[in-house]
């Protein structure tokens, strides 16, 4: 599961994709695409997008709802705190902390 996350954060487009869904979840992949488009003048075709986001589902970042004939896509944050957990000991002092 950490191999899929990663690889999904390694691109640069998916991360602006998250940082959209941060911005404003629940997007459509009209929506996604066109603040791709004017926001962040990226030439992607829906097709790409659509890539993108499946990775990112497949990751766990991004969880899609149907309401009638829409897709939504909503952010999970889920999948970076498992990461975040497992690595930081809440308890134990971070570097910042610790004495010489």
């Amino acid at each position: 599961m950490a191999d899929d996350l990663f690889k999904a954060l390694a691109d640069p487009t998916r991360r602006t994709i998250l940082d959209e869904l941060v911005e404003k979840s629940g997007q459509t992949l009209f929506e996604i695409c066109s603040r791709l488009s004017m926001k962040h003048q990226l030439g992607i075709s829906r097709q790409a997008v659509s890539q993108h986001l499946a990775v990112l589902e497949a990751a766990g970042l991004v969880e899609t709802r149907r309401e009638g004939r829409c897709k939504f896509h909503d952010l999970n944050t889920a999948p970076l705190r498992h990461i975040t957990e497992r690595w930081l000991d809440r308890g134990a002092p971070g570097p910042e902390e610790s004495t010489p």
